[in-house]
């Protein structure tokens, strides 16, 4: 509760400097916090303007479907590689190399192949969530101790058993911080496909309002999208810790 309190009185202490900043100064410019939920109702309420909850919709959409792909590619290779070790040692650094790669420059080759519908946007988050899944799946396997494998094998331990019993609580910490990591840079990743390049969804409302120099509505978009990023990660940080808990 003592946390709570403290992020909410920061909070309020931000919008009270924001507001004090921006209302003297020029609204195309700078936009107080005042201003922003007349803007929100305006772009619910005008037909002229894009219809925000279906482009919200849409967005919400393709991020969980970037999730759900990332998600089952990156389980599903990081087991894969890192219950042989020596295939995991093989293509470890390549992975870790393709991750480095700013993954923008790829988004020409994705809106090419999948159009500029929300499958490349799809795709753009499972590349960018999926490396962050593969690589704590590997790193998390590699920090289980042998000596606790050998003790549940010599006990007369199942193979399932000593996965689901001994491995996946000792790496459980690990896997799931890559998850979540991996769901941050989805909503990343379609986010930042929506903007450079779509014809629905949240980046492509902001867009639009940036092109019409709609700064208040700009600004409103802004903000929900911080909000969904933050939610999300909230969210997955309180599985993280139930995780832990049960992984203790």
């Amino acid at each position: 509760m003592k946390v709570l309190l403290w992020r909410l009185a920061i909070l309020a202490a931000v919008l009270a400097a924001w507001e004090a900043i921006a209302a003297p100064l020029n609204p195309i410019f700078y936009v107080p916090p005042s201003a922003l939920p007349a803007a929100l109702l305006r772009m619910w309420c005008v037909p002229e303007l894009p219809p925000l909850g279906q482009h919200v919709w849409l967005t919400f959409q393709e991020i969980v479907g970037a999730y759900a792909l990332a998600v089952a590619a990156g389980l599903w290779l990081g087991f894969l590689l890192g219950l042989r070790r020596t295939v995991g040692r093989i293509y470890e650094p390549l992975l870790a190399a393709l991750y480095a790669v700013p993954s923008v420059i790829w988004y020409p080759s994705l809106m090419l192949f999948f159009g500029l519908g929300p499958a490349s946007k799809i795709a753009f988050g499972v590349l960018l969530g999926f490396f962050p899944i593969v690589l704590s799946v590997l790193a998390g396997i590699r920090q289980v101790p042998a000596t606790l494998v050998t003790v549940a094998r010599s006990m007369g331990a199942r193979p399932r058993t000593v996965f689901t019993k001994v491995m996946l609580p000792a790496m459980a910490s690990t896997m799931v911080g890559g998850l979540r990591a991996g769901l941050a840079l989805c909503v990343v990743g379609v986010l930042v496909g929506e903007i450079l390049g779509s014809r629905a969804g949240i980046g492509y409302v902001i867009n639009y309002a940036y092109g019409l120099m709609m700064t208040r509505e700009y600004a409103v978009l802004a903000l929900i999208a911080a909000a969904a990023v933050l939610t999300l990660d909230t969210a997955g940080a309180l599985v993280e810790a139930r995780v832990k808990r049960w992984a203790g």
